[in-house]
């Protein structure tokens, strides 16, 4: 009895100094009095747990603050510097990095780009990322808390990677290879996934609770945050709407059914069209994204009607996913965000055209605020949250 009771303490009062942690974290500048207050714990529990907070070098203290009558109190504040986090977007045709600190701050980023690689290639250009990211990493208590990668493909609850299509991945570990490698906590996830969760974190979404994030690269996800929470259905699967059939008789896809949403809409979409069309201007050269953009920008009425046609896909399904889910907010992102310049209207008359009247009460359809780091961001705050979280129950599981 007394173990359970021993136990039992501990638990609550690490639930308690989780409580405490989360309110410094949201409302630094906070003095003790304040969190015992908001919290609803005594102020000398509080005062027992921020030193506990201050000991793991999570929190910190400030100067005094505003006084409300006696003496001046010293603020705290959460150590934003106390470690670091790896997040890592895997794309179909690039891989960017970013060292964040543990308010999703960045402190580097590292990009590159390739084509057509294996996943042996793909994997060593992970390793040269992560590498010179960790080295980069300044000095702190915690050094690197663990890294995080967003794959576009269908990433189950236990971080295996059941099937890339468009990377040509099937039942592939990598978290298993991290770890082995690098002796951290990994995470893997969905890459539309991550890019609604940072989205929401850290960009267009903060102040909505139903969100839709479109991942429009070479290939089409879909993350959904649903009441305020990620939702991935009861296996991680959810989210897979890249994949819908909006054209019955259309072409095979990489995934095996025909017609697919992404086959239209995505940057592989658009370059493939681009390609048909056999622009002089790119005789030759193996087309990129970056070539269309440049060609939009000096006013090509060709290539400014093949974003426009993407656009008016990208509201097709954009559509059915709105009179599905009912959100506040849909941020579409990835590489295609870049071409929002063209894509928007064709993108809203489809929508307006087409959804549902009452569902386009009160919706917002915009574009990402994180450009192309949604995804990096997301996965990164993920690694975040996990550290603190296990942080608090290794403390548990060690004072028992």
């Amino acid at each position: 009895m007394r173990e359970n009771r021993t136990w039992n303490h501990h638990v609550v009062k690490e639930g308690n100094k989780s409580l405490v942690l989360k309110k410094i974290i949201n409302h630094s500048p906070i003095s003790r009095a304040a969190v015992a207050q908001e919290v609803g714990l005594n102020k000398g529990t509080v005062s027992s747990l921020v030193n506990d907070l201050l000991e793991d070098h999570l929190i910190y203290e400030s100067g005094p603050g505003k006084s409300s009558g006696g003496r001046r109190p010293v603020m705290l504040l959460f150590n934003e510097k106390a470690g670091y986090s790896v997040g890592i977007d895997i794309g179909v045709n690039y891989l960017l990095g970013v060292l964040t600190d543990l308010n999703g701050n960045i402190c580097n980023e590292k990009e590159v780009t390739f084509k057509n690689l294996s996943y042996e290639e793909i994997e060593l250009q992970l390793f040269h990322t992560i590498d010179y990211l960790i080295a980069s990493a300044p000095e702190s208590p915690h050094g690197i808390i663990g890294i995080g990668v967003g794959v576009p493909g269908i990433v189950d609850n236990h971080g295996e990677i059941l099937l890339a299509p468009n990377l040509k991945w099937k039942n592939l570990n990598l978290k298993l290879v991290l770890e082995n490698k690098y002796h951290l906590p990994v995470i893997i996830e969905n890459e539309a996934n991550a890019g609604a969760y940072g989205e929401k974190k850290f960009g267009a979404g903060k102040d909505s609770k139903h969100i839709i994030y479109v991942s429009a690269g070479i290939g089409i996800g879909v993350g959904l945050i649903l009441n305020g929470s990620l939702y991935k259905g009861s296996n991680g699967f959810s989210g897979e709407l890249g994949h819908m059939t909006i054209q019955v008789n259309g072409p095979t896809c990489r995934c095996g059914n025909k017609g697919c949403w992404e086959l239209y809409a995505s940057e592989q979409a658009l370059l493939t069209a681009a390609e048909k069309m056999n622009l002089p201007s790119l005789a030759g050269k193996e087309l990129e994204l970056s070539d269309l953009l440049a060609l939009a920008e000096q006013g090509d009425p060709k290539v400014i009607s093949l974003f426009e046609q993407a656009g008016d896909y990208l509201g097709v399904g954009i559509n059915n996913i709105i009179n599905s889910f009912n959100p506040q907010q849909v941020i579409i992102g990835n590489r295609m965000a870049s071409s929002y310049k063209w894509l928007n209207k064709t993108l809203t008359d489809r929508v307006s055209n087409q959804a549902l009247w009452f569902q386009q009460n009160d919706l917002t359809i915009c574009f990402s605020e994180l450009s192309t780091f949604s995804s990096a961001l997301g996965v990164s705050a993920f690694s975040i949250e996990n550290f603190l979280s296990v942080s608090m129950q290794q403390k548990v599981s060690l004072n028992v």
